[in-house]
């Protein structure tokens, strides 16, 4: 077994892999951007190293630095997690070139399944179903195009060949969106795995997303641990998730689990991952294998009682399974929910901030993976996950219960997050007849219900606190030092690093003009991010709907749409720049008035 290893992520599944090695005795090591100075992963860590400067996202990605601190920490292993470099074949293969194992498959399974075309080949030669579409990349629009009328019809999925976690996802209804769903695909595809190519598949209206999640280690031994649903999504990017699957039974839990097995012996799979895929009328078509982690095999764990990560630790270090097939028996029902720094009633727009107050649930059954505190930031710069809350009960109504409970418990101040809509939706109809509540999630007017209060005015963030623990760095790595005695005159903490500390005083943010309550003829930003795409120009007339622009934030492309009829009288965004929650987007006046 090893007795140090790296963990090349951030947030709360570094933290959770970190649990995991000191339940195992082994020592960790975090690794941070700039930005997550004062991050928990961090602070929870044995050790702790730079590796910025840099974008913050870009830092999680330089293989040379992460390998340089492997090294100089004496790190025997590399989990990475899930995201960044957690699929990336080169990594996995720079790992073992410097003789430091990656927790996680061989490079040449991560290339196999990597490609979503090749995967599907290789799943449809090994007898796996898959959606019906193509097994190869698609050229172009007019490529698409003759493909869809001669074997697939509309509506069709359009997707990134590199693609997952819903990036690079694009649906096209009729022929008059087949264009914009497929540079849409392209373009993310591009952005987000270095790979423009896209293939089709036939779009199932109301699938249910059911995935297994499988282990396998050195030793030929792969099995599997049940299913989950995953069918309650936005933007093809998962919100709930639940475990047994409603729709499946003990007989289609076997026809799904060999499915999974046999996906993952094709390719000599190792440590833990996941067989996604459809559900629809009885029939299952695999989508795509996940290799690594999954953000949801916390709601696996409690329904098996068996520990994902260590097991895929164990099966890197050259142990075998703990467990066998005849070993894995599902109890109860569990639930999980991510909570999102995210804004549902404005059609789920990102909503980073600092958290104020900061308090999770507990009790029986309850359980929380997170990567905050009181105090903490969530980041423009990452995803828009605060935590997973995730609950176990005896069947799904209890467990339904217990998390409405925990929901009531959870309290984050000052941030938005997705803990009202959730809290609507477990409690209504659709939820409790297990249905996949579409037409929930994509409900604008049950959504704007959803809505936050309007902030009440406060100084308290403008109050210094007294701190005695300080930060350094000496050559890169992480020192926190206590220091005995009274604080430095002007009582405010000292930290050795640039940028706000904990007992820093926060400025005031003076509202920008064009803020919301600037006029109904004023569109103001909904988040704070980057101008992506602008797709109007001053003069334009729009409908009211009608695409004005795109912003790129926590990783998401948002699609702003104009909020009334009129002509563009004022466009001050470009393409390229940052844009922050407020700031004017557009002024529509109507086409007398611009006259």
């Amino acid at each position: 077994m090893f007795s140090k290893i790296l963990i090349a992520n951030r947030g709360e599944i570094a933290v959770r892999v970190i649990r995991a090695c000191e339940e195992l005795g082994i020592g960790s090591v975090a690794v941070y951007s700039e930005l997550d100075r004062d991050a928990l992963h961090v602070k929870r860590a044995d050790e702790a190293y730079l590796i910025g400067p840099g974008p913050a996202a870009e830092s999680y990605l330089r293989v040379d630095k992460i390998l340089a601190v492997a090294k100089r920490s004496g790190a025997e292993a590399i989990h990475p997690g899930y995201g960044f470099l957690a699929e990336n074949a080169a990594f996995a293969a720079a790992c073992e070139e410097a003789g430091i194992t990656f927790i996680g498959p061989p490079a040449a399974a991560i290339d196999a399944m990597g490609s979503k075309t090749a995967a599907r080949d290789l799943m449809q030669k090994a007898g796996v179903p898959i959606v019906p579409g193509t097994t190869e990349p698609v050229k172009d629009v007019k490529a698409a195009r003759k493909i869809i009328e001669r074997t697939i019809g509309f509506p069709v999925a359009v997707k990134a060949a590199g693609g997952g976690g819903g990036k690079g996802f694009r649906v096209a209804l009729t022929d008059d969106e087949l264009e914009a769903a497929f540079e849409g695909a392209a373009r993310e595809g591009e952005k987000f795995f270095s790979d423009a190519t896209v293939y089709l598949e036939r779009y199932l209206p109301d699938p249910r997303h059911v995935e297994v999640q499988v282990l396998a280690d050195r030793h030929g031994n792969v099995i599997h641990l049940g299913e989950r649903d995953c069918s309650i999504q936005r933007r093809h990017q998962k919100l709930i998730e639940e475990s047994p699957a409603p729709a499946v039974d003990a007989e289609l839990r076997a026809k799904i689990g060999k499915i999974a097995t046999d996906a993952a012996a094709a390719v000599h799979y190792v440590g833990a991952g996941t067989i996604e895929g459809l559900l629809q009328d009885g029939e299952y078509y695999f989508l795509e294998m996940n290799t690594r982690v999954q953000v949801e095999h916390c709601v696996t764990e409690m329904v098996t009682g068996i520990d994902i990560v260590k097991e895929g630790i164990r099966a890197a270090a050259g142990e075998p399974l703990s467990i066998t097939q005849d070993d894995v028996e599902l109890r109860g029902h569990a639930i999980e929910c991510r909570i999102n720094a995210e804004d549902a009633s404005r059609n789920f727009a990102p909503a980073p901030g600092r958290i104020g107050a900061y308090k999770e649930p507990s009790g029986p059954g309850v359980r929380v993976d997170s990567g905050v505190g009181a105090g903490g930031e969530v980041s423009p710069m990452y995803d828009p996950m605060v935590a997973k809350l995730i609950v176990w009960d005896v069947d799904r109504e209890s467990a339904t219960r217990r998390m409405l409970r925990a929901l009531a418990e959870y309290e984050i101040g000052e941030l938005k997050t997705l803990l009202p809509f959730h809290t609507a939706l477990l409690s209504t109809r659709q939820w409790g007849d297990a249905e996949t509540c579409r037409d929930l999630v994509e409900d604008r007017k049950w959504l704007r219900t959803l809505a936050f209060p309007p902030p009440t005015p406060s100084d308290d963030e403008d109050d210094p606190k007294v701190e005695q623990t300080y930060t350094v760095e000496v050559s890169g790595r992480r020192f926190d030092v206590r220091v005995i005695g009274a604080p430095f005159a002007g009582g405010g903490a000292v930290v050795a690093h640039n940028g706000a500390g904990p007992g820093a005083k926060r400025p005031r943010r003076e509202r920008k003009s064009g803020a919301a309550g600037g006029g109904a003829d004023t569109l103001p930003s909904p988040m704070q991010g980057n101008m992506w795409r602008v797709k109007v120009r001053q003069g334009d007339s729009v409908t009211e709907g009608q695409l004005l622009c795109i912003i790129e934030a926590m990783k998401m492309e948002n699609e702003i749409t104009a909020h009334k009829a009129g002509v563009i009288a004022e466009i001050p965004i470009t393409e390229g720049a940052s844009i922050s929650a407020g700031d004017t987007i557009a002024v529509i006046r109507s086409p007398a008035a611009a006259e």
